[in-house]
């Protein structure tokens, strides 16, 4: 990819003491059918060595194309019309195509929001590593010895085991860690990331950030990072600038501008989450009304006018200044002094928690086993657990702990092993959908992650859901079209979205068609996995609150399965915690959140980034999950427990028991005393990990593997 560049030479290099990355006055645009659209209207900001900062804002505000501009890897259709760009000192738009490749080789690096898309599948983790040492020109043998060091260096235990192996044979947190580990291969003046924790687990997560920390601290890089979650940026950067519509609106010191946001996008967008415990019978999320404009609009003076609830005239004709708040803080904004007057939504009338209804669908014993190469990998084992009417149970864990598998075997996508039992309302449920009548299959819908793949391309949005009706609910019809357009209502999808056709539609309003969809023939039951997870915050506090009116209006059960236990702790009124297939942990969610937990849960609550910067023990796990087909003997967590007592949980496993009124756990140490050790924990904000001696039993099981 190249980039097509219209400027002069420039001003000379500034002398001296640079920052890493200088950024003046940055404007861009995308050529289409030979009309120039701009994109970055000039974005100013820097970073010094050591210094992490981050960009923020919704889908298509700039912030990738920023971050690709740093380094010149454009596509060719990409012009930059004005200012400059500096690393180290050198300035990249005067830099030959032959001088910028050998530049970025050496100076700066870039990790990417998919690591296995970055990685080649058909070639073993080594030679692609020792590749990034023997093109600065290392022999091979030293190429090979350094590439030892970088795995070792991105904290994997066993690199020589590691590089024998291919991309697919890894997990998502081990391929970002050897990304990561070729990007530092030079030792970069600037790395950039862009969203790379990006659909990792909670735990996953927190390690990767842990090492980019540790990794910065080293190298003294200064770290440009791109994310979507707000807390992510907390936890990493030292500075965040915040984009909207090709600019930067607000910027300064992270814990500041999370704390105290003086523009009003920032306030919204902050506002979008669901902070500081907040539930849905608490109070609706914020939203930001309209949209970003498109890529070259002509847009007024102020970029966010068309959205902010402070605009007046002036806003319309004289551009905001940046004003200097101190502390190399600024905003630009005509109305700073008026962002008091943008107070929260009103809590919502009703008590607290709604009254819990009968059994909508039951779970008895289920248990799920796959047989693959000869041997038999459970998937679920023995999974007991109720879904109230009109209640949403919330479903974390990890990758591989059984989530998906169970979402699947309720829809009767899987069928799940003899002896368990699946009722719905009280009937019992045939294992394959296939076998089910129309009314139970219309009685459990799904929304899917990713609305993209579940939709029909090739359909409108009116067809999509007139077939829905047609197939679930037997209308035929006049009365197609009014139960479409009931649909359309209750989603907030206009009739102009009706003609469209998904690729037509924003991220946000696909998932309303997926959700349009699922509810066509009114289910008692939705199974909701990640349905937010690709979504700016804006548009995910919009789904939420979707979500949470149709609920109410239906009385329709939810399972809810995500990563973000920020969202599941809004929506959810209920949490069941799953490991290795099994549940370790069910209970109310403020009683989950509160505590005492199973160490499972705890570790897990620990690794949210929190955008409120709330202080809390930090719980490291080692190793990964274990394979199911090769479970680990007594607690199946016992090989990764910060809480781990030799002599009892490698050899008994735990039963699920109701630890108090409405909480089960399934764990070993009693539950006042977890409750003393978890005070203690918070008190100190000390760091627990695994212990050597449970490490030792994990490295015994993974040896014994049959996978």
């Amino acid at each position: 990819m190249t980039t097509m560049i219209d400027l002069p030479p420039g001003a000379p290099v500034p002398p001296g003491d640079h920052a890493a990355l200088r950024v003046e006055d940055l404007s861009l645009s995308y050529i289409v059918r030979g009309i120039a659209r701009p994109v970055l209207r000039g974005v100013t900001f820097e970073i010094k060595p050591g210094e992490s900062y981050g960009l923020v804002g919704e889908s298509g505000c700039g912030k990738s194309t920023t971050a690709y501009a740093a380094v010149r890897y454009l596509a060719r259709n990409a012009r930059i019309t004005g200012g400059r760009i500096f690393i180290d000192g050198s300035d990249m738009t005067t830099m030959s195509e032959d001088r910028l490749r050998e530049f970025r080789m050496r100076h700066a690096s870039m990790v990417y929001q998919d690591p296995g898309a970055a990685l080649n599948p058909t070639t073993k983790v080594g030679p692609q590593v020792i590749e990034a040492f023997a093109v600065l020109g290392e022999s091979r043998p030293v190429a090979e010895a350094h590439a030892l060091e970088a795995l070792e260096r991105v904290q994997i235990a066993d690199p020589r085991r590691v590089m024998q192996r291919y991309p697919h044979q890894l997990s998502g947190g081990m391929q970002q860690r050897i990304v990561i580990a070729m990007a530092l291969a030079s030792d970069p003046k600037l790395l950039v990331l862009d969203e790379p924790t990006t659909g990792l687990d909670a735990t996953v997560e927190a390690s990767v950030l842990d090492l980019v920390r540790s990794l910065q601290g080293e190298t003294n890089a200064a770290i440009l990072l791109i994310a979507h979650n707000l807390g992510v940026i907390r936890s990493v950067c030292d500075r965040v600038g915040v984009m909207y519509a090709g600019k930067i609106v607000e910027e300064g010191d992270a814990a500041a501008v999370f704390d105290k946001p003086q523009h009003p996008y920032t306030l919204a967008l902050l506002r979008s989450l669901p902070r500081h415990g907040i539930r849905k019978s608490q109070r609706a999320l914020a939203t930001i009304p309209g949209s970003l404009p498109p890529v070259g609009a002509t847009l007024p003076a102020c970029v966010f006018v068309d959205r902010c609830p402070l605009a007046t005239e002036i806003c319309r004709t004289i551009d905001p200044p940046p004003v200097d708040l101190g502390d190399g803080r600024t905003s630009k904004c005509h109305h700073i002094d008026r962002l008091p007057e943008l107070t929260e939504a009103p809590a919502r009338a009703g008590a607290e928690h709604a009254e819990q209804g009968g059994a909508a669908l039951e779970l008895s014993g289920l248990s799920k086993t796959f047989h693959q190469g000869g041997h038999s990998v459970p998937a679920l084992v023995g999974i007991d657990l109720t879904i109230h009417d009109g209640e949403t149970l919330g479903l974390v864990g990890e990758s591989g702990s059984g989530k998906s598998t169970l979402a699947r075997t309720i829809l009767g996508i899987e069928r799940p092993d003899a002896g368990g039992g699946l009722e719905l309302d009280s009937h019992q449920l045939a294992g394959r959908s296939t076998d089910r009548p129309t009314e139970d299959k219309r009685s459990i819908q799904m929304v899917f992650q990713n609305p993209e793949s579940a939709l029909n391309r090739g359909w409108t949005a009116r067809r999509i859901l007139a077939r829905s009706v047609r197939k679930l609910t037997g209308l035929r019809g006049k009365a197609i079209d009014k139960r479409v357009d009931e649909l359309a209502a209750n989603l907030r999808l206009s009739q102009q979205h009706l003609d469209l056709k998904p690729r037509q539609l924003s991220g946000g309003l696909k998932q309303r068609l997926a959700i349009a969809r699922a509810f066509a023939g009114d289910p008692r039951i939705v199974v909701a996995d990640e349905p937010t997870s690709a979504l700016d915050v804006s548009v995910q506090a919009a789904i939420l609150n979707v979500l949470s009116d149709l609920q109410v209006e239906n009385k329709t059960s939810y399972l809810l399965i995500s990563h973000d236990l920020g969202v599941v702790r809004y929506l959810a009124d209920r949490i069941a915690v799953m490991y290795l297939g099994r549940i370790m942990e069910v209970g109310d969610s403020e009683v989950v959140f509160r505590g005492p937990n199973h160490p499972y849960t705890e570790a897990l609550l620990s690794a949210i980034p929190k955008v409120d910067g709330e202080p809390g023990a930090r719980i490291r796990l080692g190793g990964e999950i274990p394979s199911p087909a090769n479970p680990p003997s007594g607690c199946v967590f016992h090989t990764r427990c910060h809480r781990f007592m030799k002599g009892i949980c490698e050899v008994t496993e735990p039963p699920l028991i109701e630890v108090e009124p409405g909480h089960q756990m399934r764990c070993h140490i009693p539950v006042e005393e977890l409750r003393r050790l978890q005070a203690e924990a918070r008190r100190s904000d000390e760091v627990l990990t695994t212990p050597p001696e449970a490490l030792e039993a994990a490295e015994a099981t993974a040896e014994n593997d049959p996978a």
